[in-house]
């Protein structure tokens, strides 16, 4: 439903984002990851047709969106970080004007409010002066106005930010739940969001895309060697030669704590049972045992953090 192709954004000598292409599907939930500073906010702004691009091309519903903008922009739903609200307003008068913008005929806009209000659990402030709503609420205003149209693609900027934990799970859930029938972008540096809510992730450093794929694709292409946490009682310190010889074992090195040990081995093998049998033979108690997983967050921070070297290492794809 969005391509994106060679998107690139200068502004005089600095470019905010490098020729960056990607698609998103029919259905699909994707995430949009990065730092703060990465290019997020300039990419959707792109391709949502609120910034001009300096080169590159974007089409919505096989719809330019710079050569044919009203048929593309009918197609998108669009929430930006800072929703620009008339506190004065009422929300059904805001959402009557909103629709009236979006091109909505006098006989669909009641209907539109009446369903967007709905969905977005909108239906005891309808009346209510915006001013007057906290900011959980002013973002269900918010998205209620990005559906009004009934878009079949929406692409939401930082949705959660400045909200306190219940209003964030109040917006997850509608965000679920309106992705079950249309087409979502999903730009955010909230880690959780996106290991919830996406079924794929691009990771965006210096607005250039370093790894694109499922979360747990991105899991099984940067992970090395895989490892398992240990913790023994009543160990001896010859404990980590008894460990590395046991078939398929790479190293052992002392973890975090007293008895704790990080034990390297190579994919495809599983040395739990023998270590289990070692353990029992010579008397250890063994406290803990679990396969340690790499998390996005590992793989974020890896990608995004700089050295005096430069650039960060990409995850093939």
């Amino acid at each position: 439903m969005i391509e994106a192709q060679n998107l690139t954004r200068r502004y005089g000598d600095f470019t905010a984002v490098h020729g960056i292409s990607f698609s998103v599907g029919e259905g699909e939930i994707v995430g949009m990851l990065g730092p703060n500073g990465a290019g997020k906010t300039t990419t959707i702004r792109m391709i949502t047709g609120f910034l001009p691009p300096t080169s590159g091309q974007v089409t919505v519903a096989g719809k330019d969106l710079f050569e044919s903008p009203r048929e593309a922009r009918r197609q998108l739903g669009y929430l930006p970080e800072n929703v620009a609200l008339y506190g004065e307003m009422r929300v059904e008068e805001y959402l009557a004007y909103r629709a009236r913008l979006e091109g909505l005929g006098r006989s669909e806009v009641r209907a539109a409010i009446g369903e967007a209000a709905e969905r977005c659990l909108l239906a005891d402030v309808r009346h209510q002066v915006i001013g007057t709503l906290s900011k959980g609420y002013r973002q269900r205003v918010g998205l209620a106005t990005a559906i009004l149209h009934k878009p079949s693609t929406l692409v939401l900027d930082e949705p959660t930010v400045g909200l306190d934990p219940k209003q964030i799970i109040a917006i997850r859930e509608l965000i679920r739940d309106l992705g079950r029938e249309r087409t979502l972008l999903l730009s955010t540096h909230i880690l959780p969001e996106v290991e919830l809510l996406c079924n794929r992730v691009m990771i965006i450093d210096r607005g250039r895309i370093v790894a694109e794929g499922t979360p747990e694709a991105l899991r099984e292409r940067s992970v090395g060697n895989p490892t398992l946490r240990l913790t023994l009682k009543g160990a001896p310190p010859d404990a980590a030669e008894t460990l590395g010889s046991i078939d398929g074992v790479l190293s052992v090195h002392p973890g975090a704590g007293e008895g704790a040990w990080v034990v390297e081995y190579t994919a495809g093998s599983d040395p739990r049972e023998e270590i289990f049998r070692a353990a029992v033979a010579r008397g250890w108690v063994l406290l803990e045992m679990a396969r340690e997983r790499t998390t996005l967050e590992d793989i974020f921070v890896r990608l995004t953090t700089h050295d005096r070297a430069g650039e960060p290492e990409e995850v093939p794809s």
